[in-house]
């Protein structure tokens, strides 16, 4: 099939031919070939300034990112064959990570398929869809998947905020068999349900794993407070691992009920109390009543979603880091982390470092950490390059 030709302007393929995917629309030369003359999702031949072929992409003429690179090769249009190749190397590289089938198995750009994410939970797959290229081969996209895992159900959970600035319908729909409410992982030796129908995202956050599994070398013995604690991944396997103590906090009630079940589920119910409340009311009550822990875990939602709210975003993470910081004991532990990719690992830093020297604190950082290797960085995209935690030793001042 002959494609249509991209065209971009003079020096814009300079960062294609240094290993990014994106095309932003000010990149092209729209008088040789129009954005406006491309249909959502459609494959395009992408060429120099000179007219030499850098490979092949999707296009979005309504976005800002205007085409993602899908190989570098012409004759390889993204097809199931090309899906099944892509899955079978990133199924590789989980099944030498991880002994069980529990992780994300697609991770958009860092395995070749930009606007693609697959959590595997088992023999149940929840795919998530953010682009109208990858819209338009999600039957492919079935067809490979089934291919390569044979599993006994597929759920598509398209209703994330991408959706809509691609110009796509929400939807969460089975795909392939028959996928229950809620599906069975295990993490850390710890067993959680995962709600993939009602939950955030795919019903589970893998990103995480490892950072939790350090915080478990620590948490025996200890009283531990898990703010924005969603289902209890943190703070579940904080008590599995020997907490003395273990309070959650979430808004949602559908979360409170869920941390309540997965703490039974681990039998570690006597230990864990979940709180449902606004974190930042929660945390205010508890410095005016004086509570006090011996680990304080945050994990947030991503305060920073664009660009323009990195101000708003870092007083919102300081406030948090503020209110923790004075929850603990006076030899405490604080797990700070965050998944906003606008804010930089040296910034949070900073965020603790502020908090310490306003509540005159000695503060230590022990341990940085972030996302597993079934979310790989790809080297040439620091975009995929998104999580942070670190763990910090809080004493008072020296």
């Amino acid at each position: 099939m002959n494609l249509p030709v991209l065209r971009l302007q003079a020096k814009a393929d300079r960062r294609l031919r240094g290993g990014h995917l994106w095309i932003y629309s000010n990149e092209v030369d729209i008088a040789v070939t129009p954005l406006k003359g491309f249909q959502p999702g459609e494959q395009v031949v992408v060429e120099s300034a000179v007219g030499k072929p850098l490979g092949i992409a999707y296009v979005n003429p309504n976005t800002l990112i205007c085409a993602r690179l899908v190989s570098r090769d012409v004759s390889l249009q993204l097809n199931k064959s090309l899906l099944v190749h892509r899955l079978n190397q990133a199924l590789s590289l989980r099944q030498r990570a991880f002994s069980e089938p529990y992780y994300r198995l697609v991770f958009g750009e860092a395995d070749g398929l930009s606007g693609l994410v697959v959590d595997r939970f088992g023999d149940y797959l929840v795919v998530q869809i953010s682009t109208a290229g990858m819209e338009l081969v999600k039957d492919e996209i079935v067809a490979a998947l089934c291919q390569v895992l044979k599993p006994a159900g597929i759920l598509f959970k398209n209703d994330g905020k991408m959706r809509a600035v691609e110009g796509l319908d929400e939807y969460v729909s089975e795909a392939w068999g028959s996928v229950p409410d809620e599906v069975i992982l295990r993490e850390n030796g710890v067993e959680f349900a995962a709600p993939v129908r009602e939950g955030q995202k795919t019903g589970w956050f893998y990103d995480h794993r490892m950072n939790r599994a350090r915080v478990q070398h620590y948490a025996k013995g200890l009283r531990v407070l898990d703010v924005f604690s969603y289902v209890g991944g943190w703070g579940v396997q904080a008590a599995a691992a020997g907490a003395e103590s273990v309070t959650c906090i979430d808004v949602s009630q559908f979360a409170i009920d869920q941390i309540n079940a997965n703490a039974r589920r681990n039998g570690v119910e006597d230990k864990v109390s979940a709180l449902k409340s606004d974190a930042f009311d929660a945390l205010k009550a508890m410095v005016a009543e004086k509570q006090r822990f011996d680990m304080v875990i945050l994990d947030p939602p991503a305060f920073i979603q664009r660009r323009k709210d990195v101000a708003k975003g870092e007083q919102a993470y300081l406030r948090a880091n503020q209110l923790a910081m004075r929850l603990l004991e006076k030899d405490g532990l604080l797990v700070s982390a965050s998944c906003s990719m606008h804010l930089q690992r040296e910034r949070l830093l900073d965020v603790v470092r502020t908090c310490g020297r306003t509540l005159e604190r000695h503060v230590t950082l022990l341990e940085q950490g972030g996302q597993g290797a079934d979310h790989p960085i790809h080297a040439m995209i620091s975009e995929t390059d998104y999580l942070k935690s670190m763990i910090f030793r809080v004493l008072p001042a020296l």
